[in-house]
């Protein structure tokens, strides 16, 4: 998609600093510093849904690190998000996927588009009666929140420690950083807060997970033409600051190096072009809007027909 359209914004001091960013960065490690330290007198329905806001809000904050922000210098960046607050996913892993997902050209194709939630004609003929239903259950909101998390790690660790089994280069660059990243996360959990393992993964990581593959549950649909593939959620709040504007994620493909801060304004200043370009692909009611509609009720179909 095209930047040349995208509107200036007015030069605020707040905005040369990425000051929205850093909050959201001592915010973040704030909160998860108090949840965990207080784990042990906090009752188990309040530490999920904290715990699984603030590591979904650090892969949205990892998301922005991706894209070079808040600093623009590559590897302070990383350091920012260097905890892996979600354990399984190295984030050079995800810089590397997540870039060439924005190679719009091939949005939603399976195979070619790292993110896409489809799969080929040839791959659904080839897959049995439980391989169809889980196909067909993954199209709706429950069960994508169920059951991709445990398959995002299946799929990551199955391939990836493949590669590191055969001494693969590359992976062993991607995965030598995120070792020690995990280590301090799990030093912090068990032996700082004394949360186990099990319990941190149950009520940090898979919530945290779940919450994530909700922003991308509609975030790109098949449409023949590339400009339709890509949504806009009018999004409520706390999930605006949740998913870090990438509600607004037509816009975020428009320009992916402008600030999740930004993102709202400039569809609310072009809303009109921003619509036109996506064709109309807006959901206007929200994420409490996609729940109602797609928690137990399929999306769409899960074979790729564009």
């Amino acid at each position: 998609m095209s930047t040349a359209a995208q509107p200036a914004l007015p030069d605020a001091w707040w905005r040369r600093g990425a000051l929205p960013t850093w909050a959201v960065i001592v915010g973040l490690y704030g909160g998860f510093a108090l949840v965990t330290l207080n784990y042990h007198v906090l009752p188990w329905w309040l530490v999920v849904p904290l715990g699984g806001y603030l590591v979904c809000l650090h892969g949205s904050l990892q998301h922005e690190a991706v894209h070079d922000r808040p600093t623009g210098v590559r590897w302070l960046d990383a350091l920012i998000v260097f905890p892996s607050l979600w354990l399984y996913l190295p984030f050079a892993h995800y810089r590397q996927t997540h870039l060439k997902h924005h190679q719009d050209q091939w949005l939603t194709v399976p195979g070619v588009d790292p993110e896409s939630n489809y799969v080929t004609a040839e791959t659904w003929a080839r897959l049995g009666p439980f391989g169809r239903w889980f196909q067909r259950a993954c199209r709706t909101l429950a069960g994508r929140m169920l059951l991709v998390p445990p398959m995002a790690v299946w799929d990551t660790w199955r391939e990836d420690f493949a590669k590191l089994a055969r001494g693969d280069a590359e992976r062993w660059r991607i995965w030598g950083p995120h070792i020690p990243a995990a280590a301090v996360v799990l030093w912090w959990v068990i032996a700082v807060c004394d949360i186990p393992l099990w319990a941190y993964v149950i009520y940090f990581v898979y919530p945290g997970v779940a919450l994530t593959v909700v922003r991308s549950f509609t975030e790109h649909q098949l449409a023949p033409a590339i400009g339709g593939r890509t949504v806009i959620v009018e999004a409520e709040m706390p999930m605006r600051i949740l998913f870090l504007g990438n509600n607004f994620h037509a816009v975020h493909h428009r320009d992916p190096w402008r600030p999740w801060y930004d993102l709202g304004a400039v569809y609310r200043h072009d809303r009109a072009s921003v619509l036109d370009a996506n064709e109309g692909y807006l959901i206007s009611d929200g994420y409490r809007g996609i729940a109602a509609r797609y928690l137990f009720t399929l999306r769409d179909g899960p074979v790729h027909q564009v």
